[in-house]
């Protein structure tokens, strides 16, 4: 299917276009019926008035002639009859022949191609004058034959003398009227182009005034101003598709608004239920820490369900912590406390705590190679969420590589890769997979986290100015990519290929 160009698709060039064709289409229809009329007006007129002035000077130069009157008179006679007439006419350079039988009389010159054979037979058969216009060389011509009739003794009846008088006269003044029409025509369709392109403008500059503040007004609305309205005037079709827009962002800003409501309510019930069950928990996990140390003087199944309540309460304890973070967060109550660190150094800090060196494949640069001001706390929760997550969801290998991603003309980034060898994350999983609360437990093993880690783990490369991603490979397994701001003064570019691992 063919492409509408670029051009023509606003509604501007649209309006345009129309208003052009339809004007067009008018004056060229308004043009040719106007030119048809003229151009039978002035040759009407112009074929009547020759007929008529040729009728009457040849009636009163052609005297009568008897029958069987002597050729060589009758000769003279006609001759003498269309010098006259061509005389008298000489100023519309007619040409005039006279025919007798087989006499022919001719003024000014014997050039009478022009006659066809029907103008001929017709002129010898009927009692009226008949014409044509023929085109000779380019040139217009009307030629007109007429024969000569007498009245009968009685006066009552006309009988045909015999006698038949062409006329040819070229048409060149009608011809200039015409091609005057034909040149006001053009003129007048030409303005009235020019007229319609100026009242397209102003119809698409009034159609498109309401339709740019309404498109403006969208935009605003898309960017969260929400008490955008548009003013309302007329009652057309523009005029009732504003007050829809209004009434539909005046509901979207209740929706919004009692939705944010629900929202902080919710966030405030998370941040105070996490608050007041720190206190208790303190006291559970306390209690739970004593049990441990006697474990060894509890008999079996005691000791199960001890190990069961102490497994529980930590992960409780766990939760807690994570929705307290989450509610700092959402509250704007979170900051950095920055130091300078040894990223290599303190990933395997960080890996070490867990005893996790076994179990992960490093790629690090050497010590003194890659420092950095982070906040050690957030960067320890980020490195230990993302390979806790490689290790509970995927398959050894679980790979940790650290390395810098130089981009010509902006500044450098310190980048954090954790892949694993399991069956990847689900395409339908992969947009929500920094969401809160979400799991994809179709595609990873069912796990007891609370699904606030990766989210926990976004919000804390965001406060950094950094940027992390979740992508699968294609050999399998999936791969979580940190990206932390570099200044040029943090790494020592000689010491350290920015492509790959050192260790």
């Amino acid at each position: 299917m063919a492409r509408v160009p670029l051009p023509l698709r606003g509604l501007r060039s649209r309006l345009i276009v129309a208003f052009v064709l339809v004007a067009a289409a008018s004056a060229l229809s308004t043009g040719a019926l106007a030119f048809r009329e003229a151009r039978t007006g002035v040759l009407q007129q112009s074929q009547d008035s020759v007929i008529r002035q040729f009728r009457t000077s040849v009636e009163a130069e052609l005297p009568y002639i008897p029958p069987k009157s002597n050729q060589a008179r009758v000769q003279i006679v006609l001759q003498k009859t269309v010098n006259q007439v061509v005389q008298v006419n000489q100023s519309q350079r007619w040409r005039v022949l006279a025919t007798y039988g087989s006499l022919r009389a001719y003024a000014p010159s014997a050039d009478f191609d022009k006659l066809s054979p029907q103008l001929r037979r017709s002129v010898e058969t009927k009692r009226a004058a008949v014409f044509q216009r023929v085109n000779a060389d380019g040139h217009p011509y009307l030629v007109v034959g007429m024969p000569v009739t007498y009245t009968s003794g009685d006066g009552t009846r006309s009988r045909l003398s015999g006698i038949a008088m062409y006329l040819v006269v070229p048409q060149t003044t009608e011809q200039a009227y015409v091609k005057a029409i034909v040149t006001a025509i053009k003129q007048a369709a030409l303005v009235a182009l020019g007229l319609a392109v100026v009242l397209a403008l102003l119809a698409a500059s009034g159609v498109l005034r309401p339709v740019r503040a309404l498109r403006g007004a969208t935009r605003r609305l898309a960017q969260g101003h929400l008490d955008v309205r548009l003013d309302v005037n007329g009652s057309d079709e523009l005029a009732e598709l504003s007050r829809s827009f209004n009434h539909t962002a005046a509901a979207l800003e209740l929706s919004v608004a009692e939705l944010r409501r629900l929202e902080a309510h919710a966030r405030r019930f998370v941040a105070d239920v996490s608050h007041e069950l720190r206190t208790p928990l303190a006291a559970m996990t306390a209690v739970t820490d004593v049990l441990d140390s006697n474990a060894l003087h509890f008999d079996r199944d005691t000791s199960e369900a001890l190990r069961l309540i102490s497994g529980g309460t930590s992960r409780l304890s766990s939760l807690v912590n994570d929705l307290m973070e989450i509610s700092r967060f959402d509250a704007g109550a979170a900051d950095l406390t920055l130091d300078e660190i040894d990223l290599s150094e303190f990933v395997q800090r960080t890996l070490a705590a867990r005893r996790w060196q076994s179990q992960v494949e490093t790629h690090l640069p050497d010590p003194e190679v890659l420092r950095m001001r982070v906040d050690p706390r957030r960067l320890d929760v980020v490195i230990a969420n993302l390979v806790g997550n490689a290790l509970r969801h995927g398959e050894p290998p679980v790979r940790l590589s650290l390395r810098v991603r130089q981009v010509p003309a902006e500044m450098a980034w310190a980048v954090i890769e954790v892949t694993d060898n399991g069956p990847g994350i689900a395409e339908d999983a992969m947009p929500h997979i920094f969401e809160r609360f979400y799991k994809a437990s179709t595609t990873r093993t069912r796990s007891e986290s609370s699904g606030l880690g990766l989210a926990i783990t976004a919000e804390n490369v965001h406060l950094h100015g950094g940027h992390i991603s979740a992508a699968n490979l294609p050999e399998g397994g999936a791969v979580f990519t940190v990206e932390l701001p570099l200044k040029r003064d943090d790494m020592a570019a000689s010491d350290f290929d920015s492509t790959a691992g050192g260790r």
